[in-house]
């Protein structure tokens, strides 16, 4: 091993990866750091390119100075996807939780976003 090498190593640290994915039809969207209160990393994979998603996982890991046996904690809503992903996850070693959506705590009292005007067809 060389000096640089060595280096390198040495100034890595042990840590934890968080990953917040929203699985979409045609691309994935992930945010990744490593504490609350940080500015995540944002980085879109195609939808359903495993092999994207770890190169991703690894070059954050590389961004945040992680060794690369680091703890990678990821999360997703549940929804079209299923769990094929989930099991995925699980067996390359990345602690996973699927949120159902319907388990977030809203405010029902908060104003809701209008969805834009009536269309034509419905003022006839």
């Amino acid at each position: 091993m060389s000096r640089t090498t060595r280096q390198e190593e040495s100034t890595k640290r042990e840590g934890t990866l968080y990953i917040s994915l929203e699985l979409g039809w045609s691309d994935w969207k992930l945010a990744l750091s490593t504490e609350a209160g940080e500015k995540p990393r944002l980085r879109n994979v195609r939808a359903r390119d495993l092999a994207g998603l770890m190169a991703e996982i690894d070059r954050a890991k590389d961004r945040f100075h992680l060794r690369g046996t680091a703890a990678v904690k990821s999360c997703y809503e549940a929804g079209r996807d299923g769990f094929w992903l989930h099991r995925y996850l699980l067996s390359q070693g990345i602690d996973n939780r699927v949120v159902d959506s319907s388990s977030i705590e809203v405010n029902r009292r908060a104003r809701q976003a209008k969805s834009g005007p009536a269309p034509i067809w419905w003022t006839v």
